[in-house]
């Protein structure tokens, strides 16, 4: 087989960079994927009961890059959606992330804005050097806070005390002294009308695009004739381990299936403190989709399993680096997304980076 461009994995970041190769440069370009579908971790399907899930937990939309929103909308329609979350601590459902009404709800009281800047400010420790989640949760809401919310959750998440993660992780959730309890503040929200699955297929329409499914890249390499390898795949694994197995986070996926209309409150419940899950979401929330069952997913964070998160210590960074050289010295390989890179990425921050290499493959 010949192709110019190969691109290994077919989640968004390698359908964005075929789907352009395929469209823009009018160039065939070859798509190998293991699992057996596209999409990467935001495929959806039907269950057995009709009900639309994530089949890879839940995936929302969010950016305020206008560039990343337009590009997609070319694939789908959408949905407008405005996702809000809820934690059960101390017996109740409280809103997350922390804003006014959570900090109301959580200690009974009845702040105005103003009065919640201050009550957080004189709970948030003073710590001279940030240098863990922890400290950057205790510097911006104190210790009662954090452990009620933060501390169990994360350690459930990642499998370590707060203490031994970098900065990234815990500093990804805002805190608000407003009342927005919209999870995300972006200006560009929302959920593919006819479901991210779709959406991929039309990313991947082009008649330049081929696509191999349930195919280890290995074992086919070799037969083919390229020039430009685009390699969405464990950097580890890219490089036979040759500086040992990086450390990733896994998720079992627990779902079941209700004869009820609606289960929660909200589309996702956090229960940093209570059960061995860290989440619970019901997908019909999240698609709209019309059923007088519901289906539920509950989330089981593990060490062993399909790689989903990088793991964030400075060890692990440290091993990376090493993978870094050796990609470094790459001529015809771009490495691309949460896994080849080793760093956490949002789906409207791993599309961009896949339009930038794009526009690197295009000089």
């Amino acid at each position: 087989m010949k192709f110019k461009y190969v691109v290994v994995g077919a989640g968004l970041a390698g359908l964005t960079v075929a789907e352009r190769i395929a469209n823009v440069l009018d160039e065939k370009v070859l798509v190998i994927e293991k699992r057996g579908h596209i999409g990467g971790n935001v495929y959806h399907s039907y269950n057995k009961d009709g009900i639309l899930i994530h089949n890879y937990g839940p995936h929302i939309f969010h950016t305020n890059d206008r560039e990343v929103y337009m590009y997609l909308s070319q694939f789908t329609e959408w949905n407008d959606y405005w996702h809000r979350v809820l934690t059960y601590v101390d017996g109740n459902l409280i809103p997350m992330p922390i804003s006014v009404e959570t900090i109301n709800k959580l200690y009974n009281l009845n702040l105005n804005c103003f009065q919640v800047e201050d009550f957080l400010k004189e709970h948030a420790e003073n710590i001279e050097e940030i240098k863990t989640s922890r400290d950057v949760a205790l510097s911006k809401v104190g210790r009662d806070i954090y452990e009620k919310i933060f501390e169990n959750y994360t350690k459930k998440q990642w499998g370590v005390d707060p203490a031994q993660l970098d900065t990234s992780v815990i500093s990804r959730i805002p805190i608000r002294t407003n009342r927005d309890t919209r999870y995300f503040a972006d200006k560009y929200q929302g959920m593919p009308k006819y479901g991210y699955t779709k959406m991929c297929e039309n990313m991947a329409a082009s008649k330049n695009i081929k696509i191999l499914l349930n195919t280890d890249y290995k074992e086919v390499i070799d037969q083919i004739d390229y020039e430009i390898l685009i390699y969405t795949g464990p950097a580890d694994e890219f490089y036979n381990y040759k500086y040992g197995k990086l450390a990733y986070r896994s998720i079992r996926f627990q779902f079941e299936t209700f004869d009820m209309e609606e289960y929660q409150e909200a589309a996702v419940v956090n229960y940093p403190n209570d059960y061995d899950f860290t989440r619970i979401t019901e997908f019909k929330k999240l698609t709209w989709q019309k059923h007088h069952k519901t289906t539920i997913c509950k989330e089981f964070p593990c060490s062993e399993g399909e790689p989903y998160y990088p793991f964030p210590t400075r060890e692990n960074k440290e091993q990376f680096a090493l993978y870094g050289q050796e990609m470094k010295k790459e001529t015809n390989v771009y490495f691309l997304g949460r896994l080849a890179e080793y760093r956490y990425y949002n789906m409207d921050g791993v599309v961009r980076r896949a339009l930038d290499v794009f526009n690197q493959l295009k000089k």
